[in-house]
């Protein structure tokens, strides 16, 4: 039991799973002050998303939760039929009636050792201006990914009601979300968290490039600059790693489906971002975006990108 207070991280629990389900279950704190962050697609239906933040949140001292794509989906086999905006507003109050903190709540700040630091938890979603490889519009994009049959389900379970498009819906998050960011105090540094990432780098590892369009915008990719962010925390890859940018360290914190954590190897499924981990180091000149090893796994890195 540490008597050090710890923000951990975990995404893309996937618990509809079985198997990831059991990873939920056996997710507990170093100690009694651990705050835990969950960045998105903790499941597909209402009823799962609120048994496991409900689970966490009685585990840990402070859950904070973003919505992923999986969150936002109007899946088939969900009870819950809203689309778009009112899904993602049933499930912020679900996280109210459970003491779980979103996008939507005041910024809670981190006090523990490597602290002082503003938490912002963003939902920011993505708007195709990561084009495909040879493009240079979404439709040309979205083209290349259906000749090629790597195509997001988001194109069929993911409704941007009542925005027309989906990039609609991102570029109100982005104007809500930059709007409370520029409300911070000049000299606040904080730990910026999304579903997506926030910046382009990750996704220059995907196995197949096209499916980018569907991993982020450009809109955000100084934030971690211009908002001073000690560590930025994203999912959605399934790519955990740790890389550095402008000095700022990003970390991948999914699980992912159990084909694929199968494959990586046994490893701990929470990442510890403050106090930053003993060893962890900005890398000289500030950005590093290789992969770092952060637990046995197989040689075949290609495999997995």
């Amino acid at each position: 039991m540490s008597e050090t207070p710890k923000l951990l991280a975990v995404s893309d629990l996937h618990i509809g799973y079985q198997e990831n389900r059991k990873i939920t279950e056996s997710l507990y704190p170093d100690g009694p002050g651990d705050w835990l962050i969950v960045a998105g697609d903790v499941a597909e239906k209402v009823e799962d998303v609120e048994w496991a933040l409900r689970l966490l949140a009685g585990r840990f001292a402070r859950v904070i939760w973003v919505p992923g794509n999986h969150e936002l989906w109007t899946h088939p086999s969900d009870e819950v039929t809203l689309r778009g905006l009112a899904r993602y507003e049933r499930l912020v109050e679900l996280c109210r009636e459970i003491g779980v903190l979103t996008p939507e709540d005041e910024f809670p700040v981190w006090t523990g050792d490597g602290g002082p630091v503003t938490i912002v938890p963003m939902f920011l979603l993505y708007d195709y201006s990561f084009l495909a490889p040879g493009t240079t519009t979404k439709e040309a994009s979205l083209k290349r990914a259906y000749d090629t049959g790597v195509v997001c389900s988001d194109e069929r379970f993911l409704h941007p009601d009542p925005y027309p498009e989906r990039e609609d819906w991102c570029r109100a998050r982005i104007e809500y979300t930059q709007a409370r960011l520029e409300a911070l105090a000049p000299d606040v540094r904080t730990v910026l968290i999304n579903h997506w990432p926030v910046e382009k780098h990750p996704n220059d590892i995907l196995r197949y490039p096209q499916f980018a369009q569907w991993c982020g915008t450009s809109l955000s990719g100084d934030w971690h600059r211009r908002y001073r962010a000690d560590v930025v925390v994203y999912g959605h890859l399934h790519i955990p790693r740790r890389t550095w940018v402008d000095g700022t360290r990003f970390e991948e914190v999914s699980v992912g489906y159990p084909r694929e954590w199968r494959m990586w190897g046994q490893r701990a499924w929470l990442r510890q971002v403050l106090p930053v981990p003993e060893g962890v180091m900005a890398p000289e000149g500030g950005t590093d975006t290789t992969f770092h090893r952060l637990w046995p796994k197989p040689e075949d890195d290609a495999a997995h990108a």
